[in-house]
């Protein structure tokens, strides 16, 4: 999943609770600059609307990642192109009572799955950032 949580008292929008949530779960300090923009809100499963918020952090390999460990169990990363391959892509159909109900996007990378509402959240910014490839 991304870097998320709860809205502090302190955060004065959305933007701000992003930028918190990233540096005490990553230990990566972002300024409001590097902020692309925020996607529309999306229902999480508790009922909450959860606002993503997509930045811009210049080349991993110039990144230094220092996850918390009561928050971060593991950190990987994806890269565009390989987003983009549709070997990598995939969808999940949920059944309820027996029946259809719903299907949600699910993207591979060996051993790790995105899935649920993270895998939302990047197929929508995929839509966004390669409109002709995806």
């Amino acid at each position: 999943s991304f870097p998320g949580g709860k809205r502090d008292p302190a955060d004065t929008d959305a933007v701000a609770t992003a930028l918190r949530e990233t540096r005490e779960e990553l230990g990566l300090e972002l300024g409001a600059e590097t902020v692309w923009g925020q996607l529309r809100p999306l229902p999480g499963r508790q009922g909450q609307l959860v606002a993503p918020v997509v930045a811009n952090l210049g080349p991993l390999e110039n990144l230094t990642l220092t996850p918390n460990p009561d928050e971060v169990e593991e950190i990987f990363t994806l890269p565009l192109a390989h987003l983009l391959q549709e070997e990598n892509q995939g969808y999940t159909h949920f059944r309820t009572a027996g029946r259809y109900s719903y299907t949600l996007p699910v993207f591979l990378n060996g051993p790790h799955r995105v899935w649920g509402l993270t895998a939302i959240i990047t197929e929508l910014t995929l839509e966004l950032l390669a409109p002709d490839c995806y």
